[in-house]
């Protein structure tokens, strides 16, 4: 997931329903949204995702969730 951070689209987390979940933006108004493929998730010692040691994702699909 470290490598998302350079690609246009801004990756951010999400919220809510779906908290554990990151988007990609793509073409207003659509997002890919994906999840890490990982059990149990990497975590930073501070807490949160460590994002350097995700290396595999699930994709769930390219949405509109606006």
């Amino acid at each position: 997931m470290e490598d998302l951070r350079d690609l246009p689209g801004r990756c951010h987390p999400l919220k809510a329903d779906r908290k554990g979940q990151y988007a990609l933006d793509l073409a207003h108004p659509n997002r890919l949204v994906f999840s890490p493929d990982h059990a149990p998730l990497p975590e930073l010692d501070s807490g949160g995702l460590d994002r350097s040691k995700v290396t595999a994702v699930v994709i769930l699909g390219i949405v509109d969730y606006h």
